[in-house]
């Protein structure tokens, strides 16, 4: 039944400030839907009911849409609408926490980088995906090859990459004799603090050796666990935004209702008081980390490419089958929760239950085919990984092949009905090229497993593994998905 969202404090009118004044101390880099529906919410809570005065510099360094949402943010004082909503409630925010905002095309180059290395400067977190860490899937370090990377090693200070403004901002501190601060990683990424470490002392070290050891020593890395299902916005989200408060809002978000955020406590300059309004600060984030990359990720990563492939634009809607909603809790349960080792107070019954009424919510329209890019980068921690537990444990895996098998057709750039793809990967040439030369047929598998940045040589050459994808993709090349998942469904789940 329709319900009225519950509107809080909702204004675009310059007001006056009866709260202490904010100051961006944190300079975020990656200024995404995910980030402002995530930790901006969690730092404006904390303006709005405790007076912290932590607020956000927001900065977006790629693409003319990055920069399109800048000029955007500024035009509103950087306050935007965050709709939270599920079958039970709905709350509309306009949230207040973000006070400057920049891109490099716009402000330039150097003014970035000199925001990035301001003394008041004590946190650069980031949400810029995967691709944006520029680190080998096979090897976990720096990727030398990448061209973003070769030009700011050649170019310290006019750099390209987001590591590359982070080190040039990072050698302005370290030449000026100032604190030291904390880089925040916010991506999806297994033990996204260390990556992020290995990555930017990986490109100080082409630079600066001596710039490299400092930041190694002094500069801390927390890893973090985030968690938020946030939908790419539409013309009928931005149509509902307008319904509800009465004017267009550009930077308009609507997610999910629920949140959450595991940090480790390592803070070398101060942090916000996050705790105080849900996030949750623990010595090791590893095993939550772990439980929702395979749990909700991998689980995710299943139902996107099988749901696209089965003629499902949205998860929701591929959860209203039986049979996929079924496969995907079998997935989680039956070969995602072995693998992990639990926190206390964590009952994965609960929280795969939980998963699958988040999957199920039809009021957010969450698309196959946006989960589904760039699979490259996503699939060793969210399913590789796990393949690879089971086969040394000698159980079974056979919904976690499925996805692997799903990923594989999904890239072949075509669906079930002749129709192309539109595959959106960093990779996305090479696949193509294999594609073109091989057909859909099972050599496409063989020269797939073949990229060592994808899959290890321990998972390529293991017999058993590429017998069980090569028969999951087969059945997907003869029957289509949503025959294969209830053949699925019948074979293993009793």
């Amino acid at each position: 039944m329709p319900h009225t969202p519950h509107l809080n404090n909702q204004t675009f009118q310059p007001v006056q400030e009866v709260k202490p004044l904010l100051v961006p101390r944190i300079v975020h880099l990656g200024c995404g839907a995910f980030h402002r529906a995530h930790q901006a919410l969690y730092t404006h809570l904390l303006f709005e009911q405790f007076l912290s005065n932590w607020g956000y510099c927001e900065i977006n360094l790629m693409s003319d849409s990055g920069a399109v949402l800048i000029n955007q943010l500024n035009k509103y004082n950087g306050h935007y609408t965050l709709l939270e909503k599920d079958e039970e409630k709905s709350t509309v925010r306009t949230i207040k926490v973000i006070k400057e905002a920049m891109h490099p095309r716009i402000d330039g180059i150097d003014a970035v980088v000199e925001k990035m290395a301001s003394p008041d400067t004590a946190i650069i977190s980031l949400t810029v995906t995967e691709k944006g860490y520029c680190l080998s899937p096979a090897t976990d370090l720096l990727n030398l090859s990448h061209p973003n990377i070769q030009h700011d090693i050649a170019h310290p200070t006019k750099p390209r990459s987001v590591l590359g403004y982070i080190v040039a901002s990072l050698r302005l501190r370290f030449q000026r004799q100032q604190p030291p601060i904390t880089i925040l990683s916010c991506d999806n990424i297994r033990k996204n603090g260390e990556a992020a470490r290995r990555a930017i002392v990986g490109l100080a070290a082409q630079q600066d050796k001596q710039l490299a050891q400092w930041i190694d020593q002094h500069i801390s890395f927390p890893s973090t666990m985030v968690d938020r299902i946030v939908p790419a916005m539409t013309q009928e989200s931005y149509a509902e935004i307008k319904q509800l408060i009465g004017r267009d809002d550009p930077c308009a978000i609507i997610c999910e209702s629920f949140r959450q955020w595991v940090i480790e406590d390592n803070f070398v300059n101060g942090r916000p008081d996050w705790q105080h309004v849900g996030a949750q600060f623990v010595p090791d984030v590893t095993p939550y980390e772990m439980m929702k990359l395979r749990m909700l990720n991998g689980s995710h990563s299943f139902l996107a490419y099988l749901g696209y492939l089965g003629g499902y634009e949205f998860i929701s809607d591929a959860m209203q089958n039986s049979d996929y909603s079924r496969a995907a809790y079998s997935l989680i349960i039956n070969e995602q929760a072995p693998t992990l080792f639990i926190p206390d107070n964590t009952t994965l019954l609960q929280y795969t239950q939980t998963l699958i009424k988040r999957f199920s919510n039809k009021t957010i329209k969450h698309k196959t085919a946006q989960i589904a890019a760039d699979g490259s980068q996503k699939l060793p921690q969210r399913l590789l990984d796990s393949i690879m537990w089971h086969q040394k444990h000698g159980s079974d895996y056979a919904f976690l092949a499925l996805g692997v098998a799903a990923w594989m057709k999904y890239v072949s750039g075509q669906d079930e009905q002749g129709n192309a793809i539109d595959i959106k990967d960093p990779l996305q040439h090479k696949f193509a090229e294999i594609y073109h030369l091989c057909g859909v047929g099972l050599e496409a598998v063989d020269r797939l497993l073949a990229i060592n940045a994808i899959f290890p040589l321990e998972f390529s050459q293991n017999q058993d593994i590429v017998k069980n994808v090569k028969t999951a993709y087969q059945q997907l090349i003869s029957v289509g998905a949503r025959e294969t998942v209830k053949h699925y469904l019948q074979q293993t789940v009793k």
